[in-house]
C-alpha cells in the first residue's frame, strides 16, 4: 500500500510562501484533479499558489525549473498509466531524475506528485475523488511547502539542533 510510513502532516502555517503547481494534461480527468486539490490545499495552508498547464509528463522539469527560480516551492503533478511498451519506464525515470536534478541544483524544493499507476483505477484512487483512499495533490503541495519551511529553520538556526516542528533544541555544534 502506497500510504504506508506517510507522515501525519496536513496542514502547515504557509502565509507567505509562494508555490508553483505544474501539472500536465495527458489523462486530463486525474490531471485537473490532482491540480484543483494542490492549489485547495494551498489555499487552506494560507500560501499563495499559481497553476501552470503542459501536455504531458515529460514537459514538466522544464516548466519546473523555471518555476523554481521564481517561486519557493513548486509542487509537479501528472498520471503516467503504463502500457504495453517499455515506454512508462522511460518516462517514469526521465522525470524523476529531471525533477530531483532541479530542486538540487536550484535549491528550490519540488514535490514529486506525478502518479505512475498500472492503470486508471489506480490513479483514481490516489487523486483525491470523493471516495479516493489518497489525495496526492494536496500530499505534495503540503510536503512542498512543510519542506520551505524547514529550509527556512535550517537557514536560520546558525547551527542549533531544529526538531521536526521547527522548535530549537538548544544544542550547538
Amino acid at each position: 500500500m502506497s500510504k504506508e510510513g506517510l507522515s501525519a502532516i496536513d496542514s502547515v502555517d504557509a502565509r507567505g510562501i509562494s508555490v508553483a503547481v505544474i501539472t500536465a494534461t495527458w489523462n486530463a480527468d486525474i490531471c485537473d484533479q490532482l491540480h484543483e486539490q494542490a492549489l485547495a490545499s494551498a489555499e487552506r495552508n494560507g500560501a499563495r499558489a499559481e497553476g501552470f498547464r503542459v501536455v504531458g509528463a515529460l514537459e514538466i522539469p522544464v516548466a519546473v525549473q523555471a518555476a523554481a527560480r521564481r517561486f519557493d516551492a513548486v509542487v509537479a503533478l501528472g498520471c503516467v498509466i503504463r502500457g504495453g511498451t517499455p515506454h512508462f519506464d522511460y518516462v517514469c525515470d526521465s522525470v524523476t531524475q529531471g525533477l530531483t536534478r532541479i530542486a538540487l541544483d536550484e535549491s528550490t524544493p519540488v514535490a514529486n506528485g506525478i502518479l505512475t499507476v498500472n492503470d486508471h483505477d489506480q490513479a483514481v484512487d490516489r487523486a483525491g475523488f470523493a471516495g479516493s483512499g489518497e489525495n496526492k495533490g494536496s500530499e505534495a503541495m503540503v510536503a512542498a511547502l512543510d519542506t520551505v519551511l524547514k529550509l527556512r529553520a535550517i537557514n536560520q538556526t546558525g547551527g542549533a539542533d531544529v526538531d521536526c516542528e521547527g522548535a530549537e533544541k538548544g544544542v550547538e555544534y
